[in-house]
């Protein structure tokens, strides 16, 4: 992708030369090793997170207290998303994970005490702390799934990140199953069902001690990852201002949107048609369909299927472009029929519930699709985690931006025909930005061919 790739003087930064060939890299110094960690870290914290917001609004009984809590979440975490760079300027990528995700298990706390005590203002008191750590946490990871991996292993070790963090929501919600499978009416989960969720999410902070920041790191070719230290703050903000006005971000920031806003709306849709043994299902199914479809996209852009790479992501985009067209037409379908009829469905009664349960697997099949199909693309932006904690800092504010309008909105509440509808019109309105983004990853690729057969000509004549 033809991008701005700003080069800022790193005065900390040592050379980073090869490592001996001969030398074998030991396991936790390998790209793989570090994938793995952040996706335990992920699994911890935004997983079980997820998890929890897949029984429909944190399992409780009524949406709108944690759709607000959500939009202050996500408010918070919009600010902290952007002061990414700083933070893991100044303590690493290492101490910026494990900080990250410290504010996840009070968001735990806080869901349980409303559940078990009716106690509503330490929802909000969670939610603010979880805000706050969380936005660094989602930079930070973001930037170490894309910046980490070697180029031909980048689709397939983000869909390894996102398994984890899927996994949170197939634990989550086997859990959750078990302790509620016999409540066949809408209201709140048992409140024991949180005590797993808190001691699960404390997990994160020591994990994320075991990282290693990216010059320490090898990767498959001897190289060594260059991420720049000791940048002025100054510095810093004028590269990400310059970053923000770049053509792929300008691409990026519909599709971001999108991604963002229409998080509200299946766990408010579950919530509202569904009983509590059919919301722990689709915690559970959810994560496992979102598994699925994450490789899948991950996989089309990575396996040498077509020797050309740009016809698999052209390919892999066509797929997910008619794949969520058609997913939410048939939800803005259903959704028109649900706000008369107001049903209540279980999956005893299997000729309602299936329409009902089969929009919304069709719509974590698309989203899954999609998160992985947008970092692939932000990791195509550049090799170096150095650049890339900004490219994910900048793209994953404008998300939370819009998960924070979206939960807003929401918790108003709005009528969920008029949130369908929205959530058609802006993945329409994202479209053609989309398809132009890819566009920019194609260029790329055919750069980088001719480049290589240059190189190749030149070592063949020598």
């Amino acid at each position: 992708m033809s991008v701005s790739n700003p080069r800022v003087p790193a005065p900390t930064l040592p050379p980073q030369p090869k490592s001996d060939i001969h030398t074998r890299t030991p396991f936790f110094r390998t790209t793989l090793f570090q994938i793995l960690i952040v996706g335990a870290c992920a699994f911890c914290a935004p997983g079980i997170w997820s998890a929890m917001n897949g029984l429909g609004v944190g399992g409780s009984q009524s949406p709108d207290l944690v759709n607000a809590a959500n939009a202050i979440l996500y408010a918070f975490m919009t600010i902290t998303c952007f002061l990414g760079p700083w933070l893991t300027n100044l303590i690493g990528f290492k101490y910026t994970l494990a900080l990250g995700s410290l504010g996840y298990p009070l968001y735990a706390a806080g869901l349980y005490v409303n559940n078990r005590f009716l106690v509503e203002w330490f929802v909000y008191v969670g939610a603010v702390a979880c805000g706050i750590t969380a936005g660094f946490f989602w930079s930070v990871e973001g930037a170490i799934a894309t910046g980490y991996p070697e180029s031909h292993k980048r689709g397939r070790y983000i869909a390894t990140w996102f398994t984890f963090r899927n996994f949170g929501n197939i634990i989550g919600g086997a859990v959750s199953l078990g302790i509620n499978h016999k409540v066949n009416q809408r209201g709140k989960v048992g409140y024991q069902t949180y005590w797993g969720f808190i001691a699960i999410q404390c997990l994160g902070l020591f994990l994320g001690l075991l990282l290693s920041n990216p010059e320490k790191v090898v990767r498959d070719d001897g190289t060594r990852i260059q991420a720049a230290r000791g940048i002025n703050w100054r510095i810093e903000g004028k590269e990400m201002w310059k970053l923000l006005k770049s053509k792929s971000i300008l691409l990026l920031t519909p599709l971001f949107w999108y991604f963002g806003w229409i998080q509200a709306y299946p766990g408010t849709y579950l919530a509202t048609y569904f009983t509590v043994r059919s919301r722990a299902l689709g915690s559970f199914m959810s994560a496992v369909v979102g598994t699925f479809a994450t490789w899948l996209g991950g996989s089309l852009v990575d396996i040498p299927w077509h020797k050309s790479r740009q016809v698999r992501a052209i390919s892999t985009f066509t797929l997910i472009a008619a794949l969520n067209s058609a997913t939410w037409i048939w939800a803005v379908y259903i959704q028109n029929e649900y706000r008369h009829t107001r049903p209540t469905l279980d999956w005893e009664n299997q000729n309602a519930f299936g329409r009902g349960f089969g929009v919304y697997m069709f719509e974590r099949v698309s989203l899954g699709m999609v998160e992985n199909y947008i970092y692939w693309c932000i990791g195509n932006l550049s090799d170096s985690p150095g650049d890339q904690i900004r490219y994910s800092s900048l793209l994953r504010g404008i998300e939370t931006a819009g998960v924070a309008v979206g939960f807003g909105v929401q918790a108003i509440p709005t009528a969920l025909i008029v949130t369908a509808s929205i959530n058609c019109g802006l993945w329409f309105f994202a479209l053609p930005f989309s398809y132009y983004a890819t566009r920019q990853v194609v260029k790329k690729f055919n750069k980088i061919d001719t480049e290589q057969k240059t190189a190749g000509v030149e070592v063949t004549h020598t």
